[in-house]
């Protein structure tokens, strides 16, 4: 079993195709609320998340800045969004997408099981 503590261990377990993936810390209850996303709220997520991703790289190539460094100003692009998964849920979706190397992680990441074990725990099963 792989454990991640952050978005970047996470969107490598899941690249990897990892079978079980622990998430410890705050991290696991963000990923709770990613997974609980509901089929049509999701497709509007992606096509929100599409447009973040595109914004945050056109802003680090103009800028030359560290591509990780520009994420937490990327709110404002995510900012079209209107459901109910708040703008730090969908930055670290954002991050997994990009660490991951694009959208397709994000339904990879649909691919697992959730299993709750605490408020600060939870593992992840390839289905």
């Amino acid at each position: 079993m792989k454990k991640v503590h952050n978005e970047v261990e996470l969107a490598e377990a899941i690249k990897n195709n990892e079978e079980s993936i622990e998430i410890e810390g705050d991290l696991a209850n963000k990923t709770i609320k990613i997974k609980a996303t509901g089929k049509v709220a999701w497709a509007v997520a992606i096509g929100g998340i599409s447009v973040a991703i595109l914004a945050i790289l056109v802003a680090s190539k103009e800028s030359k800045t560290n591509l990780l460094a520009s994420i937490p100003s990327s709110q404002e692009a995510v900012g079209i969004l209107d459901f109910d998964i708040t703008a730090v849920i969908l930055v670290v979706a954002i991050i997994i997408a990009i660490i991951g190397g694009g959208i397709a992680i994000l339904n990879k990441l649909r691919n697992y099981n959730l299993e709750k074990i605490s408020d600060h725990n939870v593992v992840l099963r390839r289905k």
